[in-house]
């Protein structure tokens, strides 16, 4: 694997300079996780499973969707196609996003 840049004179690693984001890090702290890794594990399954079955192609702007929001249930009836742009948003009320609260 190669080395990212080092600064000359302090030797920290060097940021990807047309975003600003240090990928290596980003990958050390949080995608290199075995956690992190069985979710996209399960997510790339899901998708090769549907990509079988005919509903979604290589290209096509569709993402696979997960209804009870668990990446790593993959059974059928939990999995649709649907546009990136309906999968990767979410709907913008006062209670989105807001962990809904356990009842005693």
């Amino acid at each position: 694997m190669p080395t990212m840049p080092r600064h000359p004179t302090t030797g920290k690693r060097m940021r990807n300079k047309s975003t600003g984001r240090n990928y290596r890090t980003e990958y050390d702290n949080y995608q290199g996780k075995p956690k992190q890794i069985k979710n996209r594990t399960s997510r790339n399954a899901a998708r090769s499973a549907l990509m079988k079955e005919g509903s979604v192609a290589k290209g096509d702007g569709k993402d696979v969707a997960h209804k009870n929001n668990r990446s790593t249930d993959n059974k059928r009836s939990n999995v649709k196609p649907q546009s990136k742009f309906a999968n990767r948003s979410f709907k913008r009320t006062s209670t989105a996003g807001m962990a809904k609260k356990k009842k005693k």
